[in-house]
């Protein structure tokens, strides 16, 4: 006697991977993730893989997931799908001490982020 499965959150044309603790600050994050939204996955993909940003290999492999995502459990064509959405939320964040000048000490935070990106298969226009 389990509990019962929780309704799934995406509608039927929607598939979702996310990316948990990226070494990176979600305002940095969120310029890349703002690079790809709303776009075919073949043209973000090819955006990222020339961004010169270094989060930018992270990224791609979180929509790759969302892709396989949609291939393997969905049953999505792969040619039809944009990237319907894509987030940024906060995780932890760690905090340092980097000794200053008079015995003073000052506190350094390194934060992390999630990203989560929705593909969603859209009809061939035709």
């Amino acid at each position: 006697m389990g509990k019962q499965s929780a309704a799934r959150a995406l509608s039927d044309n929607e598939a979702r991977a996310v990316a948990r603790n990226l070494r990176v600050s979600p305002r940095k994050l969120n310029l890349v993730a703002a690079l790809i939204r709303g776009k075919k996955v073949s043209t973000a993909l090819a955006d990222l893989e020339f961004s010169r940003k270094r989060i930018a290999v992270d990224v791609k492999k979180a929509l790759e997931s969302a892709i396989a995502n949609a291939e393997n459990n969905h049953d999505l064509d792969v040619d039809d799908l944009v990237v319907a959405e894509a987030y940024v939320g906060k995780s932890l964040v760690m905090k340092r001490f980097h000794a200053r000048a008079r015995g003073r000490g000052a506190r350094i935070e390194k934060p992390f982020s999630n990203l989560t990106i929705v593909v969603r298969e859209v009809a061939a226009e035709a």
